[in-house]
């Protein structure tokens, strides 16, 4: 029976507020804070049940200000709009890394249908 996947190296980029990792298939993938934080699995973003998902907005600028390990499966992620509930799983972190510009480009039509401009501020890079 084959394993999923499992993160070897986990860095965080506050600056560029990249999340970099490594998962031991070699599969590396740079995700931003941003697109972590409007895929977060928990239930206020997701809802219990598709339908219920929430749009996330204004979450250009979110970084992370922590991660706290989670056994030996997941990782909790500390936003700096104070959201950190929900867990990312290995599973769901590889899926992530996968499916990034997929789902990248869902987002930015579910914004683009709600009429929702994304506003970068460029004063940080």
């Amino acid at each position: 029976m084959a394993t999923n996947p499992v993160p070897i190296k986990i860095n965080l980029q506050q600056k560029t507020k990249l999340l970099h990792i490594i998962f031991d298939d070699q599969t590396e993938c740079k995700l931003s804070c941003e697109f972590l934080r409007v895929y977060s699995p928990s239930a206020e973003v997701q809802g219990h049940h598709p339908s219920q998902a929430a749009l996330q907005t204004g979450k250009e600028n979110v970084n992370i200000s922590k991660i706290s390990p989670v056994g030996r499966y997941a990782i909790k992620l500390h936003f700096s709009d104070g959201h950190d509930t929900g867990l990312f799983t290995w599973a769901y972190l590889y899926n992530l890394a996968k499916n990034y510009d997929q789902l990248w480009l869902e987002y930015i039509m579910k914004l683009d249908e709600a009429g929702v401009e994304r506003k970068v501020d460029n004063s940080e890079r």
